[in-house]
C-alpha cells in the first residue's frame, strides 16, 4: 500500500490531502494519481471548499475510468471529506470550510480478455496486438482496436460504416472482459461533388482545381486528407475544414464541404543575423498570397549581407517570384522568378542576374522534385582579370524531408540533391554541378532533452575548365552555412604559384558537421558542436591548405516559433582562420 499525506500551511481551510492506493501496483497508482482531479487541484494551491468538493465529487469517476484503463473493472473507491463520504454529501449541504480529505482506492483483481472479437473486419485491418484473449483487458484497447476496424473499412471506400453491436462483459468470477463487437461497413461510396463555402477574393474554379479532388472515385480518406492539405499550403487560407455530408446522394456519391477561411493577402517579414566576421545581414520579404485570384503567389524578396564584414564588401540581392500552383497537376506548383545581385566578395567582385522557370511537383508529405531552366549573367572582376559568364541550365532537385519539425528538429532525415546540368556560350564552358545536403537527427531519454544532430554537405563541378566555370557554381568553405569558427568562404584553392593570395573556388567540396544538443530547461538549451570542410579543384594544385575544421559552444532560447541561436566558434585545423567567431540567427544552425 501506497500513501502520501500532504500538509498545507494552518492559515489555509485544507491541512491534509491523503491519497492511498492498496495493492503496491506503482504503474496504477501512477495512472490514478494522473487522473486526480483533487491531487491537480493541490498541486494548484486550491483551497475553496466550494470547489474541493466539487473535485471530490467528480474523483469517482475520474478514478473508475483510469483503472478500467488498465484493466481493472472491479474498483472500490471513497473519498471522505472530514470523514464523509463526498458522494453522500448533497450539494446544498456542501461543507464550509474543509480540512482533510482521504481517497482511498481499491482496484480489486486485474482481468485479462476472454472472448476479443470485432467482425467483420476490411482485408489487411491489423488490430492492436494487445486485443486478443489472455491478454490485459485495458479498455483503451477496445477503443483502438474498433477505431482500427472502422478506418480498415474507410480506407477501402465505405465511408459510413459504424458499430452495429457492442456486447461488452465483465466476469467477476473469472476475471476475464468479454467483448464482442458487431460493424456494419454500409455501401462503397465514391465522392460526390466538392461544394466550396467561404470563399470571396479566391475563385472557386481555382479553389476546386487546387483541392484536386477526385470526384467519382472511391472514397478514400487519404485523398481527402491530401486536399485539404494542397488548399493549406496555397498560404491564401487561415483555416481548412473538409467534412463529408450525413446523408448520402444516390446511389453512391457521398458529397464533401470545404468550409474556407481566407487569408490576409499580404505578408510582410524582416529578418537579421549578425557573426563577428561576416557581419550583419538583414532581409525584407513583401508577399501577396492571391494576386489574380487564383492563389498565385507574388514575392519580392531582398537581402543586403556582410554589412560590417572583416574581410569583404557588401553584398545586395533582390529576387522576384511568381508562384501558381496547381499546374499541370493538383500538387505541381510553377514558378517564375528573376534574381539581380551584386557580391562584393573577398577575392571577387560578381553582377550577377537570372531568370527562370521552376515545376516543382509533390509526391508526398516527405518527398518533393522540381525541374527548371534558368538564363544566368554573370560580369565577374578578380585579381586575374575580368570575366564574361552566361549559361543556360537545367536545375534537377529532389528532397526528402522526414523531420519532425524544419526550425528545431528532434528526429528524423532531410536529404536535398540538385544535379544542375549547364550550356555555356561565349568564353564559358558546358558542364554540370552536384550538390548534396544531408541530415539526420536522433533525441534521447524520455523527455528527448538529448539530440544528436549530424549533417554532410557535397559538391562537384564536372565538365569545365576551373576559370570558364560560372563563379557562383563554385564551391568555398567557412562561415555559418558550413564551418563555424572559420571566416566566411576563406577555404578555396590557390591555383597561381606567381600569386600566392590570389584564390578562387573549388570544383570539389565536402563538409561534416555535428553537434550535440541538450536541453537544460523548457526554454533553455546547449549545444556543443564540430565543423570540417574540405575544397579543391580537379586537376589544380592548390598553394594552400584543403581542409579546415572548427569547434565551439552555443546557447539556444526557445520562442515558440523557432530557438533563438547563439553560437561561439574557434578554428581547430587549417590556416584559414584565427581567433574567436561569433554566430547570432533564428532556427538552428542545420
Amino acid at each position: 500500500m501506497a500513501a502520501a499525506c500532504i500538509a498545507t500551511p494552518a492559515a489555509q481551510a485544507l491541512e491534509a490531502l491523503d491519497f492511498r492506493v492498496a495493492g503496491g501496483n506503482s504503474d496504477l497508482e501512477d495512472a490514478l494519481r494522473r487522473s486526480s482531479l483533487l491531487l491537480a487541484a493541490e498541486s494548484e494551491g486550491e483551497t475553496e471548499a466550494q470547489d474541493l468538493y466539487g473535485a471530490a465529487r467528480a474523483e469517482y469517476a475520474r478514478l473508475v475510468a483510469a483503472a478500467y484503463g488498465l484493466g481493472y473493472y472491479s474498483p472500490v473507491v471513497n473519498v471522505l471529506i472530514d470523514g464523509r463520504e463526498a458522494a453522500g454529501i448533497a450539494p446544498l449541504n456542501a461543507p464550509a470550510t474543509i480540512r482533510r480529505i482521504e481517497v482511498r482506492v481499491d482496484p480489486g483483481p486485474a482481468f485479462v480478455f476472454g472472448a476479443a472479437r470485432i467482425a467483420p473486419l476490411a482485408p489487411e485491418t491489423e488490430l492492436p496486438e494487445g486485443f486478443a484473449a489472455g491478454q490485459p483487458a485495458e479498455s483503451g484497447l477496445i477503443q483502438s482496436a474498433v477505431s482500427a476496424a472502422v478506418n480498415g473499412w474507410r480506407g477501402v471506400g465505405f465511408a459510413k460504416v459504424a458499430t452495429s453491436s457492442e456486447n461488452i462483459v465483465a466476469d467477476h468470477a473469472r476475471r476475464v472482459l468479454n467483448a464482442d463487437i458487431g460493424l456494419n461497413p454500409g455501401p462503397r461510396l465514391r465522392f460526390g461533388r466538392l461544394a466550396i463555402e467561404g470563399i470571396d477574393r479566391m475563385s472557386e474554379r481555382r479553389t476546386r482545381k487546387i483541392a484536386g479532388l477526385p470526384e467519382g472515385e472511391t472514397y478514400d480518406p487519404e485523398e481527402l486528407e491530401r486536399s485539404a492539405e494542397r488548399l493549406r499550403r496555397t498560404g491564401v487560407f487561415r483555416s481548412v475544414t473538409l467534412e463529408e455530408d450525413e446523408r448520402v446522394t444516390p446511389p453512391d456519391l457521398l458529397g464533401i464541404t470545404a468550409t474556407l477561411v481566407e487569408e490576409k493577402t499580404r505578408r510582410y517579414s524582416l529578418g537579421a543575423e549578425i557573426s563577428s566576421t561576416e557581419g550583419a545581414t538583414l532581409s525584407a520579404l513583401w508577399m501577396h498570397r492571391n494576386l489574380l485570384g487564383g492563389a498565385e503567389r507574388l514575392t519580392v524578396s531582398g537581402e543586403i549581407a556582410n554589412l560590417g564584414a572583416s574581410n569583404s564588401g557588401v553584398d545586395y540581392v533582390l529576387g522576384v517570384t511568381l508562384d501558381r500552383p496547381a499546374t499541370l497537376t493538383a500538387d505541381t506548383t510553377l514558378s517564375f522568378h528573376i534574381d539581380v545581385a551584386r557580391l562584393d566578395e573577398e577575392d571577387y567582385v560578381a553582377d550577377l542576374s537570372t531568370v527562370g522557370a521552376t515545376f516543382s511537383h509533390i509526391f508526398t508529405e516527405q518527398l518533393s522534385a522540381s525541374v527548371g531552366v534558368e538564363y544566368s549573367y554573370a560580369d565577374v572582376t578578380d585579381d586575374a582579370g575580368e570575366y564574361l559568364y552566361r549559361n543556360l541550365s537545367l536545375p534537377l532537385g529532389v528532397i526528402w524531408n522526414t523531420r519532425d519539425e524544419d526550425l528545431d528538429a528532434t528526429e528524423g532525415y532531410y536529404v536535398d540533391a540538385m544535379l544542375t546540368p549547364f550550356l555555356g556560350f561565349g568564353t564559358t564552358d558546358s558542364g554540370g554541378q552536384f550538390k548534396l545536403d544531408a541530415r539526420a537527427y536522433r533525441s534521447f531519454g524520455e523527455e528527448r532533452r538529448v539530440t544528436f544532430a549530424g549533417r554532410a554537405q557535397a559538391g562537384a563541378v564536372f565538365g569545365s575548365d576551373l576559370y570558364a566555370t560560372p563563379r557562383d557554381l563554385l564551391f568555398y568553405s567557412g562561415g555559418g552555412g558550413t564551418v563555424r569558427g572559420q571566416p566566411y568562404q576563406s577555404l578555396g584553392v590557390r591555383p597561381d604559384p606567381a600569386d600566392e593570395d590570389y584564390k578562387i573556388g573549388g570544383t570539389e567540396f565536402a563538409a561534416l558537421s555535428l553537434e550535440a544538443r541538450v536541453g537544460v530547461t523548457e526554454k533553455i538549451g546547449v549545444v556543443g558542436f564540430v565543423d570540417a570542410g574540405y575544397v579543391s579543384a580537379s586537376g589544380v594544385d592548390s598553394l594552400g591548405d584543403d581542409f579546415h575544421a572548427g569547434a565551439g559552444l552555443g546557447l539556444r532560447y526557445d520562442t515558440g516559433f523557432g530557438p533563438i541561436r547563439v553560437d561561439v566558434a574557434t578554428p581547430v585545423s587549417g590556416d584559414t582562420g584565427d581567433g574567436v567567431q561569433i554566430y547570432v540567427g533564428i532556427g538552428q544552425s542545420f
